[in-house]
């Protein structure tokens, strides 16, 4: 299974599910050294950012994301 279909898989789990599962992903990267954690971080933006060029219509406006995790944080 290639990286965009485990993607598309792991997105159709229930929200605790992937939670679990974004956490034990990001509790691995842990035994990585500095520069690797930059490196990945920069390559995640950077794919990101192609993303949402590539579409913009998937993005939302800063104001509703910092609105839905402060009710998040309540």
């Amino acid at each position: 299974m290639n990286l965009p279909e485990l993607e598309t898989e792991a997105l159709k789990l229930p929200v605790t599910e992937r939670a679990r599962l974004a956490e034990t992903l990001l509790e691995s990267l842990g035994e990585l050294a500095e520069e690797e954690h930059c490196r990945l971080w920069t390559e995640e933006a950077t794919r990101r950012d192609a993303e949402l060029d590539a579409d913009p219509s998937r993005g939302r406006p800063a104001e509703d994301v910092f609105r839905d995790a402060r009710a998040r944080l309540r």
